[in-house]
């Protein structure tokens, strides 16, 4: 077992897999509650389009959306040529595979957020204008508490999902030895290849890891809770 969960191979999965997820649910974190934040509290033109856009990322296959994007980032594509004029190549690089976990995710940190937000009391936000606090000091003293255990379930969801995304990841990850591979590609390969201890023992890995993940924003999420009430 564990010859075969710390191959180099293997190991630099890990690697891409888990610091892919993690940096596009961060990114997924502080765009999530800019989005659900200007759904909630604006009116404007294109409200409902925008809204529906955001589960987008449900409706759409996720092979289809994995070609699309490889497609749009390509050396060739809308956006890709852009960033190729300036020598940064984003399909078949880790970038691409991040882009890739940021729209898979996005909707899973909005959807958290935007209810807790809408059943917040005004009343809060009014009492700190009356005594004085700016709109940064408002946001960060008195919002952000409020919907930060929303944040957290959203971020461990949208890691989650970059963890095992698979269909999205690998058109426009490459599966480049040793920097584009990912986790869920290697096992997919191994069960190819009838190599199902090899493939059971890396999930294995991979679902302790998870749990471990989840297991810890469960405890912070309890955290933050507690000191919330108090």
């Amino acid at each position: 077992f564990i010859q075969i969960v710390t191959t180099k191979e293997v190991l630099s999965a890990y690697k891409v897999s888990l610091s892919s997820a993690v940096i596009a649910a961060l990114i997924n974190s502080i765009f999530g509650v800019i989005l659900a934040w200007v759904l909630v509290k604006y009116e404007f033109f294109g409200k409902r389009i925008l809204d529906g856009l955001i589960e987008l990322p449900f409706a759409l296959p996720t092979a289809v959306a994995g070609i699309s994007l490889t497609s749009l980032y390509s050396d060739k594509g809308w956006i890709g040529s852009i960033f190729d004029k300036f020598n940064i190549k984003i399909a078949y690089t880790q970038i691409g595979i991040i882009i890739a976990m940021i729209f898979i995710g996005i909707p899973f940190v909005v959807r958290c957020i935007q209810p807790v937000l809408e059943k917040m009391d005004k009343q809060y936000e009014e009492a700190a204008t009356m005594l004085g606090a700016t709109r940064s000091k408002t946001f960060f003293r008195v919002i952000l508490p409020e919907i930060f255990p929303a944040i957290l379930t959203g971020f461990g969801l949208a890691l989650a999902r970059g963890i095992g995304e698979y269909g999205s990841v690998i058109f426009i990850a490459g599966n480049i030895p040793f920097k584009t591979q990912v986790v869920p590609l290697i096992i997919m390969t191994k069960l190819e290849q009838y190599k199902y201890t090899d493939a059971t023992s890396i999930a294995i890995v991979m679902l302790v890891i998870s749990f471990i993940i989840l297991l810890l924003i469960n405890i912070i999420q309890s955290y933050v809770s507690k000191r919330a009430f108090n």
